[in-house]
């Protein structure tokens, strides 16, 4: 039989101060309120089963579903009155999103040692709860069955398409009953019951109800993730050949080779760390090596005959320019992104024709275009909407723009300021991404009449990328950003008058993260700030602190996330 890998459990550093989880990280024990803690794995399709043990009924609000791995508002409040919740409480009453969507029959959870089920959908956005076996839908159990899809709580539309993790914790002032989790693992619940030794649909798990048809266990052999970067199929595919880091001193030798990227590199995003003035300058293929933009900076495109020279098989070539290769122990870093090892095609799918390379299977892009002053649209060759954009104009000094899907199409940024985000529909027409085209409007940054400009485009992938956003809560006990993947390099924006403050596995190799901090806005040096500290685990960040660039109270901030190795092939949590 295949083995099923590592199974979801409570998450120890996804929880409010008060929960706290023992017995293998799957018991919740009776404590105050806000007591809320979800699990460590995130689905946002497929058919899932989980079930829980509610040792007994204090008349308490204890409560139990599934909610958005990108709200993070259950640390601090009771379950119930959550956005992005699906739950089912003690009191029978069924929540979602907020909203009490009514009362259950009492007899399958209000009372003494209960086994509660949830069976999540995300193929047909619906959610079934049982009560020892019984499915429950607005006090009628013959109309709910997810075998055969009747009865069940529709998701609404604006959680449809999201990750969902387990949630389990309080729903008002009581203690929360004592409650065990079972995600495959164990359905005897630590000796408290008669193993029934149930296995969901590709033999994984020992549940102690059978799960409905076709839905799974959560473990990492079920998780999802994208084919294209499944390293059972080729080499090529695996994460690591899309993107990596890389780290080198400069010795000023000419022609000098940085090696070990593991492929083919067509942006690099060399960043000098020591020493001197410390630009960020990127290159591209499909520009052309030596030739130069600033992520600090406004300039227009430069040429560096000693810089970048050439992109190699494994990495690049550099000249002795001081801002590549200088001596006197120098550092360096290099954020390298694979397209379409420099073969550019053109492509109409826009009103301006624009030239292309593309990774499909990574969700990268670069496109060089001109202006045309008017609204307009571009062709971006990837198979999915872009979830981060970077435009620059190339012939003439101008600030960059920035798209970045938690702000929408109304909103852009600036990368080489630290300023907060700006309205304007002259960027992107108030006009989200598609499939295939960016919108672009009038504004210089973007769309000048007769002036050369390059973009370079992301997509989230599963178990690879990701880009999203999170509100800091000013703790030590910090916000928990679910991945899918330990990051290899975790960008974060406060949405503020706070810097693009960059962090690589390259340069820091354990916890606590944040003493090598970059910025993508300035040409400071890299610096330990003392107050930065995060963890980067197997399935996402944790921050670890109060420091205003990651995590302040009540503040949003976006992220950009690049993965090393995914949830599911990783050993441990």
């Amino acid at each position: 039989m295949a083995s099923s890998g590592n199974f979801c459990t409570l998450n120890p550093l996804a929880k409010s101060a008060n929960a706290t989880v023992t017995k293998g990280n799957l018991y919740l024990p009776s404590v105050g309120y806000p007591s809320n803690v979800v699990g460590t794995m995130a689905v946002s399709s497929g058919k899932w089963y989980f079930e829980a043990r509610c040792e007994n009924n204090y008349g308490a609000y204890d409560s139990f579903g599934v909610i958005v791995s990108d709200d993070y508002t259950y640390l601090t409040q009771v379950t119930g009155s959550i956005t992005g919740e699906i739950n089912w409480t003690q009191l029978s009453e069924v929540r979602i999103n907020g909203s009490n969507q009514g009362v259950v029959n009492t007899q399958y959870y209000n009372g003494d040692t209960k086994i509660v089920g949830c069976a999540l959908d995300l193929d047909n956005n619906k959610v079934w709860f049982h009560g020892n076996g019984t499915y429950v839908y607005d006090n009628d159990e013959s109309s709910a069955n997810p075998n055969n899809n009747t009865g069940g709580y529709a998701i609404p539309s604006a959680l449809q398409g999201k990750h969902f993790l387990p949630l389990m914790g309080t729903n008002a002032v009581g203690a929360p009953a004592l409650r065990r989790a079972n995600f495959g693992q164990d359905s005897s619940f630590g000796g408290d019951e008669t193993a029934q030794g149930n296995t969901d649909g590709n033999g994984f798990g020992d549940f102690y109800y059978t799960p409905p048809t076709g839905f799974l266990a959560l473990c990492t052999a079920n998780l999802p993730i994208s084919d294209d970067i499944d390293p059972a199929q080729t080499e090529d595919d695996y994460p690591a050949k899309n993107f990596n880091v890389v780290t080198y001193t400069g010795n000023r030798t000419d022609d000098r080779a940085v090696d070990g990227v593991g492929f083919k590199p067509d942006l690099v995003w060399i960043k000098q760390r020591t020493g001197g003035s410390n630009p960020s300058i990127l290159t591209d293929s499909s520009r052309g090596a030596t030739k130069r933009l600033e992520s600090n900076a406004d300039i227009a495109e430069g040429t560096d005959s000693d810089g970048l020279k050439s992109f190699t098989s494994d990495g690049f070539t550099l000249g002795t320019n001081d801002k590549y290769n200088w001596e006197n122990g120098w550092t360096y870093t290099g954020w390298c992104w694979k397209a379409n090892g420099g073969v550019t095609s053109s492509n109409t799918d826009g009103s301006i024709t624009s030239t292309v390379q593309a990774n499909t299977k990574a969700g990268f892009s670069i496109m060089t275009y001109t202006g045309t002053g008017s609204n307009a649209t571009i062709g971006h060759g990837l198979s999915a909407k872009p979830d981060f954009i970077l435009t620059k104009r190339r012939s003439a000094s101008q600030t960059w723009g920035v798209y970045h899907t938690s702000l929408g199409a109304t909103k852009y940024l600036a990368l080489n300021t630290n300023a907060n985000a700006g309205t304007s529909s002259s960027f992107w027409q108030d006009t989200e991404p598609t499939t295939s085209v960016i919108s672009l409007g009038t504004e210089g940054r973007v769309n000048a009449s007769s002036q050369t400009y390059v973009a370079y485009a992301w997509h989230s992938v599963e178990g690879y990328s990701k880009f999203g956003t999170y509100k800091g809560n000013g703790n030590a006990e910090g916000v928990f950003l679910y991945l899918g993947f330990r990051p290899r390099l975790f960008v974060t924006k406060k949405l503020g008058s706070d810097n693009w403050v960059v962090i690589d596995s390259a340069r820091e190799t354990f916890n606590a993260m944040g003493e090598k901090i970059l910025m993508w806005d300035t040409n400071d040096a890299e610096f330990d700030p003392s107050a930065v500290n995060l963890d980067f685990v197997s399935n996402g960040v944790k921050m670890r602190n109060t420091d205003g660039k990651i995590n302040a109270n009540a503040t949003d901030y976006v992220y950009m996330a690049w993965g090393d190795v995914p949830f599911k092939y990783n050993n441990a949590f």
